[in-house]
């Protein structure tokens, strides 16, 4: 039952996705070290939590280049919603990838994308469920 409506409250999300912008207002990025792993804790516990690792990156409102920015973050912890394949990005200094993640502020806000080359984890985030 838990599952279901974790998958339903994610369907809402994604779909609202077009109506809204992210929140500007948001917790600091943490710091490396042990603080780091204490912020990894403060999101929504069913939600896995994502480190933005670059700097200036851009959170868009689909998972697109060309949809419009609703934030740049850099550094920064978020809640993962699920990720998703969309538009290819290729970053000369760290490659490319064509996986996105829906993602949201701790404190809550409406959802926003951000390609996966600039979350740590690899390609493909784990612990992270597919839209």
């Amino acid at each position: 039952m838990k599952t279901q409506l974790r998958r339903c409250a994610t369907a809402l999300a994604v779909a609202a996705l077009s109506v809204g912008t992210l929140a500007a207002t948001a917790e600091a990025a943490p710091t490396a070290g042990s603080s780091a792993v204490a912020a990894a804790n403060n999101g929504d516990p069913t939600l896995t939590d994502v480190y933005i690792w670059a700097t200036d990156v851009n959170l868009r409102s689909r998972p697109t280049t060309d949809s419009p920015r609703l934030a740049v973050r850099s550094k920064y912890w978020l809640d993962a919603v699920c990720q998703t394949q969309g538009q290819y990005v290729n970053d000369p200094a760290v490659g490319g990838n064509n996986w996105w993640t829906a993602v949201q502020e701790f404190a809550g806000s409406d959802i926003a994308w951000v390609n996966n080359l600039y979350i740590r984890g690899g390609v493909k985030i784990a612990g992270v469920p597919d839209c």
